[in-house]
């Protein structure tokens, strides 16, 4: 699985972005995905997941209510849309993929096998 990360930039705080990430493959559906994000000097955090199995989307409590995670298993695309968006959202954020997530490990980077290159978010005024 190949993961290709778009739509980052530079954004004033209280703005948005959506984020869009392109995977290669046809078993799409069968993967979670999550986005995660790695700021200045600090280490990658998980930020949002979306599970294969019932679909159900989870969140880091830094962004719940400001941020969405959905996929279009049609297009082999997950996203992020993300609002009131703020400084401390500046990261480079991440894509990733992985099979059989169970739901306690959704937010562990180690449960994921494949990930994108990443793409810069910016906010700032």
């Amino acid at each position: 699985v190949q993961l290709v990360e778009s739509g980052g930039g530079l954004v004033q705080p209280g703005g948005s972005l959506r984020l869009s990430c392109a995977a290669s493959g046809r078993t799409f559906s069968r993967y979670t995905m999550g986005w995660f994000r790695q700021a200045p000097g600090k280490e990658r955090e998980f930020v949002a997941g979306h599970r294969s199995s019932g679909g159900s989307t989870h969140y880091a409590d830094s962004v719940k209510g400001r941020f969405t995670i959905s996929r279009d298993n049609a297009k082999n695309t997950v996203y992020l849309q993300m609002n009131s968006l703020k400084p401390e959202d500046t990261a480079v954020y991440y894509c990733a993929a992985g099979r059989s997530i169970i739901l306690s490990s959704i937010g562990s980077q180690n449960a994921y096998d494949y990930w994108g290159q990443g793409t810069q978010v910016t906010v700032s005024s």
